[in-house]
C-alpha cells in the first residue's frame, strides 16, 4: 500500500509516533489510509453541512476496514462573490483546489482518496485534482438546497435567479423593496448547493455520467437521510476501489466525456461545464476539440427545463427519477454508452431499471423540449476560438439577432447602464477585459444578465463577453469569447455602434467590419493595463491559458 512509506518500518518509527499522536492504533497501520478531501466551510451554504457527509463516508470507510482522514479544502461561494471583486477570485481557486489536493494526498501516503465537494468551483477543482493524481477515488457531494417557496397561492419554487432578476425588477420600478426583502428570507431555506440547475449542481450530475459517483450523487437534497446513506456507500466503495485498483483514468475515458456531454445537453446544464470538461480531459490526457458540443448537441434532445430555463428545481429532478431516468430516456437512442466503466461497474448499471416517474420533469425522448441540446459552441470573426451559450435559456426571438454593439471594459460599467436604463432593445452589450488573463479571473456576469431579465429585456437585447456567466444566467448570452480581449480577440476592436450578427442555430458569431477598417484598428490597438499587479491574482494572469481549453495554465 502506498501508506507503507508513511508507517512501515523502522525507519517509520517518528511517523508513527505522529500518527500516534493523532489517536492511531497499531491495528490501523495494516489497514488502507483513506483521505477524505472535504470543503467543508461557514461561508458557503453549499458546504455548512459538509461535515455530517464526511463523518458518514467516514463511517463507512471503518465498516469496510479502512482508516478515514479528513483534510480541508478550500471553496468561494460564487453567490457571496457575485458582482464585487471577490467574483475574480472564483475560477483561479479551482487550480488552487487542485494543487492543494495533490499536495496534500501526496505528502501523507494516501492510499485512496473520498471527494466531498459541494460547489461552482470545488467540484472541477477536485475531479482534476483526482485525475492528475490517478489514486483509486470516488465523489460524494453535499446535495441541492430545497427551493425555497413564495407566497402566496401555489406556493411556486424559488431559487436564487429569482433573486438577481428582482434587482433588476426593483430597478425598472417594477417591484416594491418590500417584496424583495420577502424573496430574500424565501430564497435561499438552508445548506445544499444553489436549488436550479446552475454550476455546482450541474457539475455535480456530470460526476454520475462521467462514473466517479455512484447514483445520486447530483440530486439527492441535502437535507435527507439518502445523501448520509450515500456518503456511507462511498466510503465502503472506495475500499472495493483500492482493492480492484479501480483508478480515475481508466473511468476518465473518451466515452466517459461523451456521456458527460449527452448528459449535459440533455439536462441543459451552465455554460461553465464547457469551461470545466476541458480541464478535466486535460488532466486524464485526452483531448477535448470545443465542437464536439456541437456535433454532440446536434443529436442529443433537451429534456429538462430546470430553473432558470424553467421554474423547477433539482428536488424535483430527484423525484422524478434523478439522473438515471434521464440517462435511461438517452439510451433509447443509443445516445450513451452503458459500456463506459464506472466505480461500480459499468454505466447502464446506473440506469437500468431506472423510471421517468414524472414526464413533466423529465421530458420523454419522443417529447423533448428541442431536438438538439441545451448548450452551443459559437464561432466567426468574434469568436474564431469559440464563444459559448445556454441555447436551452434563450427565448426563441432571440436565436438569432442583429444589434448595435454597446461597449463596456467592464461588468460593473456595463451593470450601471443597464440599471440606469441606459440599454434598448435591440442592443447588443459587449463586456469585454474580464476573460481568464483580463479580468483577471474571468468573472460570472450574472449581475447584468439577471438585471436585463428583471428588465424584462432578456428577450430583447443580447450580451456578449469574453468573462463567463453563472449556472444561473438565461437570455441570449455568448460567454468564453477566445481569443479574449487582453490577448488581441476582435472583442478588443470593436467600438460603439459595430453591427453584430448572432446566429444560434447557425452557431456563428460575427462583427461587421471591413478588412481596411480591421487592419486600421488592430494597428492601433493597445492592451488595457492589468487592473490586477500583484497578489494571487497577478500570477494566474500570468499563467492561465484560453477559456476556449478550459482556462488552464499555459505548460
Amino acid at each position: 500500500m502506498r501508506s507503507d512509506s508513511v508507517n512501515k518500518g523502522i525507519a517509520r518509527a517518528p511517523h508513527r509516533s505522529l500518527f500516534k499522536a493523532l489517536g492511531f492504533i497499531d491495528e490501523e497501520f495494516n489497514r488502507p489510509l483513506i483521505g477524505i478531501a472535504v470543503a467543508k466551510s461557514e461561508i458557503v451554504p453549499g458546504h455548512l453541512h459538509l461535515d455530517t457527509v464526511a463523518r458518514a463516508a467516514a463511517d463507512g470507510v471503518r465498516l469496510a476496514g479502512g482508516v478515514p482522514v479528513q483534510f480541508p479544502v478550500i471553496g468561494v461561494c460564487d453567490g457571496i462573490a457575485m458582482g464585487h471583486e471577490g467574483m475574480r477570485y472564483s475560477l483561479p481557486t479551482r487550480e488552487l483546489i487542485a494543487d492543494s489536493v495533490e499536495c496534500m494526498v501526496l505528502a501523507h501516503g494516501f492510499d485512496g482518496v473520498i471527494y466531498i465537494p459541494n460547489c461552482d468551483k470545488i467540484v472541477p477543482g477536485m475531479l482534476i485534482a483526482a485525475a492528475r493524481l490517478n489514486l483509486p477515488g470516488v465523489f460524494v457531494s453535499g446535495g441541492p438546497m430545497l427551493a425555497g417557496r413564495r407566497k402566496g397561492p401555489g406556493r411556486e419554487p424559488l431559487t436564487l435567479t429569482a433573486m438577481f432578476e428582482a434587482v433588476g425588477a426593483v430597478a425598472a420600478g417594477k417591484m416594491e423593496e418590500a417584496e424583495l426583502a420577502a424573496l430574500e428570507d424565501a430564497a435561499c431555506p438552508g445548506c445544499g448547493s444553489c436549488s436550479g440547475m446552475f454550476t455546482a449542481n450541474s457539475m455535480n450530475c456530470v460526476t454520475e455520467a462521467l462514473g466517479l459517483a455512484l447514483p445520486g450523487n447530483g440530486t439527492i437534497p441535502a437535507v435527507m437521510a439518502g445523501r448520509l446513506r450515500l456518503a456511507k456507500q462511498t466510503g465502503i466503495l472506495i475500499l472495493d476501489l483500492i482493492k480492484k485498483d479501480i483508478r480515475p483514468r481508466s473511468v476518465l475515458t473518451e466515452r466517459a466525456f461523451k456521456n458527460a456531454l449527452a448528459l449535459d445537453m440533455a439536462l441543459g446544464c451552465s455554460t461553465n461545464t464547457a469551461l470545466h470538461l476541458p480541464a478535466i480531459a486535460r488532466e486524464a490526457a485526452l483531448n477535448f476539440d470545443p465542437d464536439i458540443l456541437n456535433r454532440i448537441s446536434a443529436v442529443t434532445p433537451n429534456l429538462c427545463r430546470l430553473a432558470p430555463a424553467g421554474t423547477d428545481a433539482v428536488e424535483d429532478l430527484h423525484a422524478a427519477g434523478g439522473i438515471p431516468a434521464v440517462l435511461g430516456e438517452l439510451a433509447k437512442r443509443d445516445l450513451i454508452d452503458g459500456s463506459a466503466p464506472t466505480v461500480y461497474g459499468v454505466l447502464a448499471d446506473a440506469y437500468r431499471g431506472a423510471e421517468n416517474r414524472d414526464p413533466r420533469i423529465i421530458r420523454p425522448i419522443e417529447n423533448p423540449y428541442s431536438a438538439t441540446g441545451g448548450l452551443a459552441c459559437l464561432r466567426g470573426n468574434l469568436a474564431p476560438e469559440g464563444s459559448v451559450v445556454k441555447q436551452s435559456a434563450v427565448a426563441p426571438g432571440m436565436m438569432k439577432h442583429s444589434g448595435p454593439a454597446r461597449i463596456f471594459d467592464s461588468e460593473e460599467a456595463a451593470f450601471e447602464a443597464i440599471t440606469g436604463g441606459r440599454i434598448k432593445p435591440g442592443d447588443v452589450i459587449v463586456i469585454r477585459y474580464e476573460g481568464p488573463r483580463g479580468g483577471p479571473g474571468m468573472k460570472e456576469m450574472l449581475a447584468p444578465t439577471a438585471a436585463l431579465a428583471g428588465m424584462g429585456l432578456d428577450d430583447r437585447v443580447a450580451l456578449i463577453t469574453d468573462g463567463r456567466f453563472s449556472g444561473a444566467t438565461k437570455g441570449a448570452a455568448i460567454g468564453h469569447v477566445s481569443p479574449e480581449a487582453a490577448e488581441g480577440g476582435l472583442i478588443g476592436l470593436l467600438e460603439e455602434g459595430d453591427l453584430i450578427t448572432i446566429d444560434i442555430e447557425g452557431r456563428s458569431i460575427n462583427a461587421d467590419i471591413g478588412p481596411g477598417e480591421l487592419e486600421r484598428r488592430r494597428a492601433g490597438w493597445k492592451p488595457l493595463p492589468p487592473k490586477v499587479s500583484s497578489g494571487y491574482l497577478a500570477r494566474y494572469a500570468r499563467l492561465v491559458g484560453s477559456a476556449a481549453a478550459g482556462a488552464v495554465f499555459k505548460e
